[in-house]
Parts: C-alpha cells; sequence; structure tokens
C-alpha cells in the first residue's frame, strides 16, 4: 500500500493566513464534493475563521501531498461541563475507500485531541447523525453513550445539559434544521435532514452498520421518512482505545461461535 500521511490541525482558523485557509478549505471542499452531490457547506467547509478557531482536522494525503480524506471535528463549549467534542464530518475521497481511512482518521483525530487537551481525564463527544454505519462505529467505540444499546439507559444531567446547549445554540455548525424539534426524552432531532443532502433511506443497505442489530437499533428509533436524525452523547479517554480494541476482539469471536452453531445445528 502507498504511503500515507496524516496531519491533525489544531484551530487552523487561529493562525493560518487567509491564503492558506482558503487552499485548505479549497481541498477539503474538492473531497467533500465526492462523497456529497453539492459539498455541504458548513462547519470548516464554510471557510469562516470563527469556525476554523474551533475546528480539529484531521487530513490524510498520498505521498504527493494530495488530500485523500479528512475528519473535521469541532470543539463546543458548553456550560457547567466545559470543552466537548464534536465528531463532526469524515469524507474520504472514493478513489481512497477501502483502505480503512474513515477508522484511522478518527483514531488518529482523537488520540491527538486527547493527548493534547485532555490526557488524564474523559472527555465529552457529540455526534449528530442518520447514517446507521456512522451510528453504530460511535455506539462501539464511546463509553456512556446515550441513545445506544450498550450505552447507558438513561441519560445523565450532563447528558441532557449537553443535549440542550446542542439544541439551543449549535444547531447552525452542526447543520441541524432550525425546524426541526428537538425531543428530549429520546435525543432525537425529529424532522432534521428531510430534503437536504444528508437524507439517507433506511433500506438502503450501503449505510448499514456490518452489525444488523445495531443497523435495527436506529432503525426503529428513527422515523427515515419524517427525516430524523439522532444526537448521541457520550464518553472517550485514552483508555477507551485498548477497550475498543477488546471489544471488537469479543464481537468476532460472538460471530465465529455463532456460525460454529449454526453449523452444528445444520448437521444435526
Amino acid at each position: 500500500m502507498a504511503k500515507i500521511n496524516y496531519e491533525t490541525l489544531f484551530y487552523p482558523g487561529r493562525y493560518m493566513s487567509e491564503a492558506q485557509r482558503t487552499n485548505l478549505v479549497t481541498e477539503l471542499r474538492e473531497v467533500a464534493g465526492e462523497c456529497f452531490d453539492e459539498a455541504p457547506n458548513y462547519q470548516a467547509l464554510t471557510g469562516n475563521r470563527e469556525e476554523l478557531e474551533r475546528a480539529v482536522i484531521t487530513t490524510a494525503r498520498d505521498r504527493k501531498g494530495k488530500l485523500l480524506g479528512f475528519v473535521s471535528a469541532l470543539v463546543l463549549k458548553v456550560e457547567e461541563v466545559g470543552n466537548v467534542l464534536h465528531l463532526g464530518l469524515t469524507c474520504v475521497h472514493p478513489m481512497a475507500r477501502g483502505k480503512k481511512l474513515t477508522h484511522k482518521l478518527t483514531s488518529k483525530m482523537l488520540m491527538n485531541y486527547l493527548f493534547k487537551e485532555s490526557p488524564l481525564s474523559e472527555t465529552w463527544i457529540t455526534n449528530c447523525a442518520c447514517v446507521l454505519s456512522s451510528l453504530g462505529n460511535v455506539a462501539l467505540y464511546f463509553e456512556d453513550l446515550y441513545p445506544s444499546p450498550y450505552g447507558v439507559e438513561v441519560p445523565s444531567m450532563t447528558h441532557i445539559n449537553i443535549a440542550r446547549e446542542v439544541d439551543r445554540k449549535y444547531r447552525a455548525p452542526i447543520a441541524i434544521n432550525e425546524s426541526a424539534k428537538f425531543n428530549l426524552s429520546t435525543f432525537i432531532f425529529e424532522g432534521s435532514v428531510e430534503g437536504t443532502i444528508f437524507e439517507k433511506d433506511s433500506l438502503d443497505s450501503r449505510y448499514h452498520h456490518r452489525d444488523k442489530a445495531l443497523t435495527q437499533y436506529y432503525q426503529d428509533i428513527l422515523d427515515f421518512e419524517r427525516g430524523d436524525e439522532v444526537l448521541q452523547i457520550g464518553k472517550v479517554s485514552l483508555m477507551t482505545f485498548p477497550k475498543y480494541v477488546l471489544k471488537k476482539g469479543m464481537l468476532k469471536t460472538k460471530k465465529r461461535f455463532t456460525k460454529l452453531g449454526e453449523a452444528q445445528a445444520e448437521k444435526a
């Protein structure tokens, strides 16, 4: 495999010149344009200095410097909680798919952020989406997540405080429709993506998670015809990564035993 170079940019709006900012955003929008019918105009893709001042961006480039993919996260200030990391937007150029860049970009962004900003403590995170594969990955990766089949059954006051702040202050940077109704009991923005480039068909298997149970869980709580998306809130720390590796290993083992049991049942 050709060498891929990763770089994490912390709050580039604080130090980049206008020309540097323009070049970066142009590259990001070119890759995003390959992932959507048209590049969405939000977060780092707006080019606004204010957005880039709170952005943490990890890029993947080939050896010639061509941008292959990126993840752009946002640091949100939440009263009584502090900084909350919104996982934001991940885009990988079609020619670079199959290299597991989505996972690698997110992992490197999180590791670098935690080492720099929160090496000894947990960081609260948010994710807002209707893409079943994305929701499933977050459910597997993060701790104390709500809503999730593996997380907490009832949100804590911190979960609720973060959700309320996102609802009141951060709809625009997260591309949540201003007319959407936020259901605080389910953490669902009802009708948020209807008629937008983010809207997905619940039956489109391209956007399903490999774990069918996770796909079913989020299909059950979202109304795709209405254009819902769910706000996931949880925690991450440097200790999450070995837990994640262990969890993935356990899931693979469980699948192997399930297949073995099915095969033995067929023979019987």
